[in-house]
């Protein structure tokens, strides 16, 4: 499967998780979640689909390797950081447990984001 299409199966994953927390929120008439539900549209659903259509429009596959190793530490910290701040915000642990796999969470969604501009950069498919 090509990257362009895991990008896609993934973000359309993530916007069923998203929606999923967003109808729990709404039959439970409680908004605890609603950090949750818009970082996993925004970090899992939205994001995953621009990859996705940078890797169908602009990227090639000269770049496997990197384009393996961005494609794994964008979904690693994503759902790092879903599971952790739905376990955050369901008050199963407490902040001072969770800051810390949520800053690596955030950091690694950052690392990804790094390693897609450096793609797009080296990619010679792109015009002025």
């Amino acid at each position: 499967m090509t990257y362009d299409k895991k990008y896609l199966v993934w973000a359309l994953c993530y916007a069923v998780a998203g929606m999923g927390v967003g109808i729990f929120m709404g039959v439970s008439q409680d908004p605890a979640q609603h950090v949750t539900h818009a970082h996993i549209l925004l970090v899992g659903f939205v994001t995953s689909l621009i990859y996705g259509v940078i890797h169908k429009l602009w990227l090639t596959d000269k770049m496997p390797r990197l384009a393996m190793a961005q494609f794994i530490v964008h979904h690693a910290g994503a759902v790092t950081m879903f599971v952790g701040l739905l376990l955050l915000f369901a008050n199963v642990l407490p902040l001072a447990q969770l800051d810390p796999v949520l800053a690596l969470a955030s950091l690694t969604v950052t690392l990804g984001v790094v390693l897609m501009l450096v793609m797009v950069v080296k990619s010679n498919t792109l015009e002025a």
